[in-house]
């Protein structure tokens, strides 16, 4: 059955950071994810991780400015030197965190810049970063993302995302499949999940309309995850959701599906 990581930028937020993993250690999860830790040292996320037992699943690369509305920088083409020094932190933090897998927001199109011109600067980007990825033996992901919940965003779709990595042209370049998203944008996800799965490298669920747990949507989560299963994916899943009545309260729908 699927192997469920929890995304302590959704789950057990009444909590500092920090609290969160043994929160999520004692909920039973086994693994954990989230949008960034760089706000703290590699070394006590470290501790943190070895105490409870935790493995990391996942995190991005840093995105810019979240407060000022960065959403990633890999597609600004007058932010290429912050995208490269941001690929040596991540390594930095992914050595230290024995994390596998870190995931690049292409980020809002700059209006500054035309779409030649941001397709090819993301596209550079992300051969740099797999390039420099290899070399540590981490793989780099790419996420597409719903234009409602993020006006703007470039990479929308999963054919958009496939395409973009065939240009890039890297082994270790891995599509995140999120299901929230994907929903949102062309739904058909069983089918799509199929054919694209030697693709993609993580998976993130959430159901819709909401973006709360499993369940409380239209997505019939008890097939898909069935159907993930029959496929042979056995990594992780990313719950990247909002609890609809708190984290702990909303858990028992990963009781019904395994």
């Amino acid at each position: 059955m699927p192997r469920f990581a929890a995304n302590l930028s959704m789950l057990f937020t009444e909590l500092p950071f920090l609290e969160r993993l043994p929160a999520a250690a004692q909920a039973g999860f086994k693994a954990v994810e989230y949008v960034s830790p760089y706000e703290h040292d590699p070394v006590v996320i470290r501790d943190a991780l070895d105490g409870t037992g935790l493995e990391q699943a996942l995190f991005n690369l840093p995105a810019g400015d979240w407060t000022k509305g960065d959403r990633g920088i890999a597609c600004d083409p007058a932010r290429t030197d912050e995208f490269r020094e941001s690929v040596a932190t991540a390594i930095r933090y992914a050595q230290a965190l024995k994390c596998p897998r870190l995931n690049c927001l292409a980020g809002i199109a700059p209006k500054h810049a035309d779409e030649a011109a941001i397709r090819a600067t993301f596209v550079g980007n992300l051969r740099y970063a797999a390039a420099e990825f290899a070399k540590a033996k981490l793989t780099l992901l790419i996420e597409a993302i719903n234009y409602r919940d993020i006006p703007g965003f470039w990479l929308n779709t999963s054919a958009q995302a496939i395409a973009v990595m065939d240009e890039v042209g890297a082994d270790n370049l891995k599509f995140q499949y999120d299901i929230y998203h994907m929903q949102r944008m062309e739904g058909e996800l069983a089918a799509t999940i199929e054919r694209l799965l030697p693709r993609i490298g993580h998976f993130q669920l959430a159901d819709n309309p909401g973006r709360n747990e499993p369940g409380t949507g239209e997505i019939n989560y008890a097939f898909l995850f069935a159907h993930i299963d029959r496929l042979g994916y056995k990594d992780w899943i990313g719950c990247e959701y909002k609890p609809l009545h708190g984290t702990v309260a909303g858990l028992g729908w990963m009781n019904k599906v395994r």
